[in-house]
């Protein structure tokens, strides 16, 4: 199976765990003189009443002349985003189970058509993905290519080749996540839930809040990601058009991120009713790249047709949401408040430390009354910042011991003095957003004597942060690199080349805009998934149902999260 060289597997318990492969090793500076007795310690740990750590001789163990008290040991995050070791067995397994080898496996014993064991095969991939697959032709070709020919190249590669049925981009699913999403938001604004909301398209800042910041759950939004949602709407709505049950459907979805892969084996994602996921396998971007050469097939070369909009697609294709390009979750929400807002408003962007941290107020015209405060964060350094920033604001202990109490007891202090804190913050893990996602396809290498990554591309281990850490040129060592910013704004580049916001793609015989078609077939999706019993028009979105279709409404378009409590007692860990 095929993973990106930072990955690591090990065979460890169920719980998290340095990987047995860690870049920062647990090290024993002096070693212990070897006992007399085969088998036997020479020294012993004892805790002193404040709690600190003490080693002693064995022989002697309440001699204080002879003891050592120990330090504990130190592990930056640039260690741990050099290494991306440490993940449990169960997520291991889960892994282990979505690779493209899964994929060609099902797709070469899946039964004919005409034999009632067939499942039809489905993928559908993200605007991300997209992206780098353009970026890496435009780039070893000379020439643009933009993601509607990309999409057309995949969807020829995957029917005639791989034998996939229907092919879609994830857009039309991120449009239906967005809507849901600003409804959560307003629920958050009339009391119904905890503010600042948190964005949560992003699985590797969810394990981040379930296993380190469980404290911060509740503010964290409960709106599937499109994957999921794309999901839903293959297996559930697809479904129920095409006249088959959802185990009878193989959905695959292509993914800029490894974390993809857990989010998809969550088991809020799984039908007991059918034993069947929403989404059955992901593969990365590389992945298909992978199997792309692996069939022998040419991205480069174009296909029929790649460069006309399909005006009688099943849903919209390459929505172009205004905003970023991990998704608009923020601007979405700026749009919905301003389109709503009885006057004109102004909207102001911070630039706090990069453009990866950046601060947007919106502000009614007449009065100057801030309307909305959001934050786009990406990156694992800014969202710490924002974590803490956020509880302080909330009056939240985000942390432990000491710093952490008096996190919450300034918060209590301060109260409403300060300016109006946030109401949403779009997170992101990886730095640069989506379009830098670690199943990303990686710079054209040029360099000689580069070696092979697991997936078969050259790399500067160097420069990727593998092989961290590494002396600088005054000798002192460097912390972790997290991808190309150059190749990133390429990839950037890609995914808005050709598709200016909104596309210019209306329909022949109607004057209405893809996002109009987009929001009446949301709406259309809506009625036929929730089943509302009541005599409500229902031809939007955000038209409130009965009680029995707003309950189905969030168990296909929202979820839950929880914390990860570690049943591990330290002391009784074998390194």
């Amino acid at each position: 199976m095929a993973f990106s060289g930072a990955l690591t597997l090990t065979d460890l318990n169920d719980f998290l765990t340095p990987s047995q492969a860690c870049i920062k090793p647990i090290e024993q500076a002096n070693e212990p003189e070897e006992s007399k007795v085969p088998g036997a310690a020479a020294t012993e740990i004892v805790i002193d009443s404040g709690g600190s750590y003490y080693e002693v001789s064995a022989n002697n163990a309440s001699s204080k002349n002879i003891e050592r008290k120990l330090q504990q040991a130190q592990i930056s995050l640039n260690d741990c985003l050099a290494c991306s070791g440490c993940i449990t067995s169960a997520e291991s397994v889960l892994i282990t189970l979505q690779s493209h080898t899964e994929v060609l496996n099902f797709l070469s014993s899946n039964p004919p058509i005409s034999t009632p064991d067939h499942k039809i095969p489905v993928l559908s991939i993200a605007p991300q993905s997209l992206a780098s697959l353009a970026a890496s032709i435009s780039s070893s070709s000379g020439s643009p290519v933009s993601l509607l020919q990309i999409l057309r190249r995949v969807r020829a590669f995957s029917t005639r080749i791989l034998g996939f049925e229907h092919v879609y981009d994830t857009t039309f699913a991120r449009h239906l996540a967005l809507l849901e999403h600003t409804r959560e938001f307003l629920e958050r604004k009339r009391g119904e839930g905890k503010l600042p909301m948190l964005a949560s398209a992003c699985p590797g800042w969810i394990c981040y809040a379930e296993k380190a910041h469980s404290e911060m759950l509740p503010f964290i939004a409960r709106t599937k990601s499109p994957q999921q949602v794309m999901g839903t709407v293959v297996k559930s709505w697809f479904g129920s058009r095409w006249g088959v049950q959802p185990d009878q459907i193989y959905h695959v979805s292509v993914m800029p991120c490894y974390d993809k892969k857990l989010e998809a084996s969550r088991q809020d994602f799984y039908s007991d009713l059918y034993s069947t996921r929403d989404v059955d396998c992901v593969i990365t971007t590389g992945e298909l790249e992978l199997m792309m050469r692996e069939k022998g097939w040419d991205l480069s070369k174009p296909v029929e047709n790649e460069s006309t909009p399909d005006f009688d697609a099943e849903i919209p294709e390459l929505l172009s949401h205004p905003g970023t390009s991990s998704g608009s979750y923020l601007q979405s929400l700026i749009n919905s408040i301003t389109a709503s807002h009885p006057s004109p408003a102004d909207l102001a962007v911070k630039l706090i430390r990069t453009s990866d941290y950046e601060e947007f107020t919106l502000r009614a015209q007449d009065t100057g009354e801030v309307l909305f405060k959001g934050a786009k964060c990406y990156g694992f350094r800014n969202l710490q910042n924002v974590v803490r920033k956020v509880g302080r604001e909330a009056g939240v202990q985000v942390g432990r011991g000491a710093a952490g109490r008096m996190v919450g007891m300034r918060a209590k202090k301060r109260g409403g003095e300060d300016e109006k804190g946030y109401d949403y913050v779009e997170v992101m893990a990886c730095p640069g957003g989506c379009v830098n996602g670690g199943g990303q396809l990686k710079p054209i290498a040029r360099a000689a004597g580069q070696k092979e990554d697991e997936e078969g591309y050259a790399r500067n281990w160097q420069e990727s942060g593998v092989e961290m850490p590494v002396p600088g040129e005054d000798g002192a060592m460097q912390g972790a690199k997290w991808g190309n910013k150059e190749w990133t704004m390429e990839v950037e580049r890609a995914y808005w080349h050709d598709l200016p916001t909104p596309p210019p793609s209306p329909r022949p015989d109607t004057s209405d805009g893809p996002f109009d078609c987009a929001d009446h077939l949301a709406a259309q999706v809506k009625v036929d998934l929730c089943r509302p019993t009541d005599s409500g028009v229902h031809d939007t979105w955000a038209s409130v149902m009965d009680e029995g279709a707003e309950r189905r409404r969030h168990e296909h378009f929202r979820t839950q999260y929880r914390a990860v409590e570690s049943e591990v007692i330290g002391l009784a860990v074998k390194w």
